[in-house]
């Protein structure tokens, strides 16, 4: 994980990667150790996610490790991608050509 993805971090990019790994709000606060306000606090942030330093890498990291990418701006357009063993990749954001 870049430093800087702590600060690009997008609520809908936490709620599209919750939805890939068919997690709710309470399983990803509880994989994360965090509570569960705190997840629906940053997920209805339609923009940066304005949160503590600690949250939003505890969020980054817990999404991570069950598989979820997250892509940026300059790699194209904002969204994830779930990863499986096989390779296999789903896509939610833009349509990339």
């Amino acid at each position: 994980m870049m430093p800087q993805d702590l600060v690009r971090l997008t609520g809908a990019q936490i709620r599209a990667a919750r939805a890939l790994v068919r997690w709710s709000a309470e399983d990803l606060a509880k994989r994360s150790k965090l509570g569960t306000a705190t997840i629906k606090r940053a997920e209805a942030q339609d923009g940066p996610v304005k949160s503590t330093t600690a949250n939003v890498q505890s969020i980054l990291n817990t999404l991570k490790f069950a598989g979820v990418d997250f892509i940026f701006e300059e790699d194209g357009g904002v969204g994830v991608i779930l990863r499986n063993g096989n390779g296999f990749m789903l896509h939610s954001g833009p349509k990339m050509d």
